[in-house]
């Protein structure tokens, strides 16, 4: 039987943040870049199916001779979906041989980048481009890029008065897509959260990378005792900026009967990379139903986990808000502790390799991450991972 323990209580939270930086502030998540095998065909699937909408293009008609990238949004998310124009681009193509479709980079706001950039490279950061910066009719925008785990990069933004559609470099799309007005509107707000596989014995040096070069801080963790199946576990370590606003949690596999999913992410994505992006919703029920209509495939949760979900509340002061039998329905999970709750649901792979999925999250006075739910996704996973002869 499938059970959720529904009490982040287990989970670790923490208090210290460190030393406050003197100079350069993280601001928020600034965009998320996916190198792609067809950018066209990948932004068109996440506008179709996902509720994106097209914001940006840079390529050949725009003066971009070597690589096409098509910028898309949905409220505060943007994606941007970039490709090789030209035959035998090493760099793109071996990337693609690697990992398949996936996230390239975690771009970042920031304020002062002279400072942040100087901090990272005193404190031993790979520096991928140093400083640069790109201006159009609509001002400046100043860049870096570091690198992190695998082959992910960190770009830091300083947009300044950059008034611009997106950035520099970019026009408006080529042309409408007729489907997306027929579509319902799905209504993800932000980037919540962004998921980093490791391998096994990762996790701690990867924690320490950020504390060390970004001045983050641990802000959640669980381990292998926490969270399991009969066949595998996990460990996570939640990284923040100071203000809380970008969080990344950094999983690892531990030891178990069988092939974790963390486990069959990193075999098949090649490296340590982000195995998920997580898209916050103020109304989760109309946003999967909506996602439904478009189509999406979610995890299948079974009907015994909702059953001990309904004992477990009837003993908790929290009152959850939404309608637990269309909870069930959508096959959404649940999360509390004594002061709130949150809702969450995965979707399956969104490409042919089992690598990068979409989590949608809706928070109710809940600063988690689903320890409770953690059992229960791990279990879904497993029967698809079986389905893959993975497990």
């Amino acid at each position: 039987m499938m059970k959720s323990c529904s009490d982040d209580t287990r989970a670790t939270t923490y208090t210290n943040k460190g030393p406050k930086p003197e100079r350069g502030r993280f601001i928020d998540f600034d965009h998320i870049t996916l190198w792609v095998g067809n950018a066209k065909q990948a932004a068109a699937y996440y506008c179709i199916r996902m509720g994106f909408e097209p914001l940006g293009y840079m390529g050949l008609e725009t003066g971009s001779r070597e690589v096409v990238a098509h910028a898309v949004n949905q409220n505060r998310i943007i994606f941007v979906f970039k490709s090789a124009l030209n035959p035998h681009n090493k760099e793109f193509g071996d990337h693609l041989v690697a990992h398949g479709d996936g996230v390239r980079d975690i771009a970042f706001t920031v304020e002062d980048l002279d400072a942040i950039v100087k901090r990272a490279k005193e404190r031993g950061a790979t520096v991928v481009k140093d400083i640069w910066e790109e201006t159009d009719d609509c001002g400046t925008v100043r860049f870096a890029i570091i690198q992190t785990f695998g082959d992910t990069m960190h770009t830091f933004v300083e947009r300044g008065d950059y008034n611009g559609l997106f950035l520099p470099g970019y026009k408006k799309p080529l042309s409408d897509d007729v489907l997306l007005s027929k579509l319902p509107d799905v209504g993800l707000k932000f980037i919540d959260h962004c998921v980093g596989n490791q391998p096994d014995d990762h996790m701690n040096s990867v924690v320490e990378w950020y504390e060390k070069n970004l001045m983050f801080h641990r802000f959640w963790s669980v381990d292998d005792s926490q969270v399991h199946t009969q066949y595998s576990s996990l460990r996570s370590i939640v990284v923040t900026n100071r203000e809380e606003t970008i969080k990344i949690p950094i999983n690892e596999p531990a030891p178990g009967k069988k092939k974790s999913q963390i486990q069959e992410y990193v075999d098949y994505y090649g490296s340590a990379g982000i195995q998920h992006i997580a898209l916050n919703t103020d109304n989760i029920i109309q946003t999967i139903t909506n996602l439904h209509a478009r189509g999406v495939k979610f995890l299948t949760i079974p009907d015994s986990y909702y059953k001990l979900l309904r004992e477990k509340l009837k003993n908790s002061k929290v009152k959850i808000e939404e309608d637990l039998n269309i909870i069930q329905k959508l096959h959404i999970l649940v999360d509390f502790d004594e002061n709130g709750y949150l809702l969450q649901i995965f979707t399956k792979p969104m490409q042919d390799r089992p690598t990068l999925f979409i989590e949608a999250i809706q928070r109710h006075n809940h600063s988690g991450f689903g320890a409770g739910n953690f059992q229960a996704l791990f279990e879904a996973i497993e029967i698809d991972q079986d389905r893959r002869g993975n497990l």
